[in-house]
Parts: C-alpha cells; structure tokens; sequence
C-alpha cells in the first residue's frame, strides 16, 4: 500500500520541513541507496552530506536539520527520533507486504476446546495448538509452531516459525518469538541422590508481558513453583539463556549469548552486553548497565555501569585494565634495573 507525503506526516505526527512534489511512497531505504518513491532517515548526522545525493524522495529528520541541506527534490519531515519514526513506516510496508490470512491451514491441528476467533487468528501450516489454550484476536502462529496444553496467547501476539510455548505459559499482548524460541523448557534442576542426579520437577510457569520480543533460539526456563517473568517491553536478543524462577524487569535490553541463572531478580531499564553472565539468586539493581563479557558473581545496586570477571565498576576495571597493558614495559624496567645493580655490585 503507497502514501501520500501528506498520509506520512500524520502517520509519525510530525511537519514537513519542505515539500517537493507528489510521488507516491512505495518502499523504504537507506540514505545511500533509496530511489524515488522511497522513504529513509537520517539517524546520524555525519550522515547529513548524504542528504544532497540521496535518491529518496522523503527524508526523516532530526528537528534541527535545515531544509536548504536537502537535494532538489527531497522532501524533509523534521522528528524528535528519526529511527524510531522510520520503524513506524516500515511496520507500515512490512503490514501490507505480510498479509493476514485468518483461520488455520489445513495441515494445521487446533485441539476442539481451545478459545479462539478463527477470523481473526491465523494459524499457520504445520502448527500445533493444544487443548484448553487461549489465542488473542489479531496473534498469528506461525508455521510448525507448537502451543501446548493452557497456554493463553493475548492479542496481536506473532509466533515466528518452529518456536515453543509449552504448557501453562502466558503471554501478553503483542509478544514477538522469532523462531526457535522457546518459552517454559524445563528448568535445569537436578538433586543428587545415592550416586546419581535425580531431575526435580519443573511445575511452575513463563510469563510474558506485554510487547516482550524474545530472540531465534532462546530459551526461557519456567519456574520449579511459581513464575519465570519477564516484564513488559522487555527485548531478549538471539541465544540467550533464562533460568527457571528469574525475575526480569521493564523494557529490559538482554543482547545475544547472555545467561541468567536461576532466581535472579533483575530490576527495569537494565542492559546486558553480549556475552554477559549473572549467577544465580542476585539481585540487580533499576538502569545497571553491563559491558560486554561481564559476570556478575554479586548483586549490584540501582544505577551504574560494570564490566570485567568478577564485574566491577567500569572506571575501577578501566585503571585495572591500564595498569596490566604497562606490566609488559614494567617487566623490561626491571630487568634493566636488576641487570645495572648486578654491575655495580660486582664492580
């Protein structure tokens, strides 16, 4: 479906810094490679000379941008996030590019009791969708994706190919699973007994909030009683690991190959660099930030920025770091030192 200069202005509720014809908008691009009749963004402005030789015919802006930096033939619309609104116009085009076919294919399986609206659900080829579920109005399960037993899916929620929702587990409304993500895998728990480890049982659940998007295989344990949460507008990115009975705060930003393990409450607004580790049963404070690598091996209070193994303050790990890159000329120091006290003693 194209827009209108004038439907893109109302769609990311922003002015026009100039108008320059009446191309119809079809697609979107970057800078460097959009053509007429596409839309891009200026996310960086040392980005901002390529707004002279850009192909596209609308521009997102930073507010301060000023017109005349703009080819003949661009029109530029000024926003407070030029990023954040051009996701909006490719949600826009991807929506029309992705249709919405309501009801469920016919190698699907959809178990008679289940509480959905099959015209306004799609369930794709292949999936699998248990007994006593709940599928919100306007969720699409994708294909070979499999529901189980009382699992309540809330709306506009989309299910990406092959990912798992095992029984019990719930989630909001507009979760995101790409695929192979799995939801409720038992928790790793094990007592060892009489020379051998015994599994103990995994009974409680995962709950997602609302607007959770959770990464290509990753896996989030449930609970052994109770919940594994993971609170809303939380993003959880590819490969990571959440042990059964962890507490993850609001719009959270858990990057790829992290782990969580089991028990962990980790407060809002808090980001882990690729790679990064928490031990179990700590405690993480609100808006903590972790460098790449970090391992947590005790709990952090609100605020501040770690990095290292064992994790520390990033300022405190940055002296440490400087002071080993000097140990190699120290070394050669002291040598030297040790070479001249042996001459003059001998002498």
């Amino acid at each position: 479906m194209s827009l209108t200069v004038e439907q893109l202005v109302e769609l990311v509720q922003a002015p026009a810094l100039s108008a320059s014809g009446a191309v119809p908008l079809v697609g979107v691009a970057s800078l460097d490679e959009a053509k007429v009749g596409e839309v891009s963004f200026l996310g960086n402005l040392k980005y901002e000379d390529q707004l002279k030789t850009t192909g596209a015919s609308v521009v997102l802006v930073p507010e301060r941008v000023e017109p005349w930096r703009a080819a003949e033939g661009v029109t530029l619309i000024a926003v407070p996030n030029p990023s954040a609104s051009f996701s909006r116009v490719v949600d826009h085009f991807l929506r029309d590019a992705r249709p919405f076919e309501a009801g469920a294919h016919a190698t699907a399986w959809v178990a008679e009791d289940v509480v959905w609206n099959s015209d306004k659900v799609q369930v794709g080829p292949g999936a699998v969708v248990e007994s006593g579920a709940e599928l919100g109005d306007g969720t699409v399960i994708g294909a070979n994706v499999t529901v189980g037993r009382g699992v309540k899916i809330g709306r506009n929620c989309l299910l990406h190919a092959q990912s798992v929702v095992r029984e019990g587990c719930v989630l909001g409304d507009r979760v995101a699973l790409q695929p192979n993500a799995v939801v409720g895998s038992d928790g790793f728990g094990y007592e060892f007994v009489a020379g051998r480890h015994e599994k103990v049982p995994q009974v409680g659940i995962v709950v997602l909030e609302d607007e959770v998007e959770v990464g290509a295989n990753t896996t989030i344990d449930r609970a052994r009683f109770g919940v594994t949460r993971i609170g809303k507008g939380t993003k959880i990115d590819n490969l990571v690991q959440i042990a059964h009975n962890c507490e993850i705060g609001e719009h959270c930003l858990i990057t790829a190959q992290c782990g969580v393990a089991g028990s962990t409450k980790i407060g809002n607004l808090v980001t882990m660099g690729a790679q990064s580790g928490i031990a179990g049963h700590l405690k993480i404070g609100n808006q903590v930030m972790l460098a790449a690598r970090s391992g947590v091996l005790r709990s952090l209070p609100d605020g501040g920025t770690y990095m290292g193994y064992p994790a520390r303050p990033m300022e405190k790990e940055q002296k440490k770091m400087a002071a080993l890159a000097r140990v190699p000329r120290l070394l050669v120091e002291i040598r030297e030192l040790k070479r001249k006290l042996k001459e003059l003693s001998s002498g």
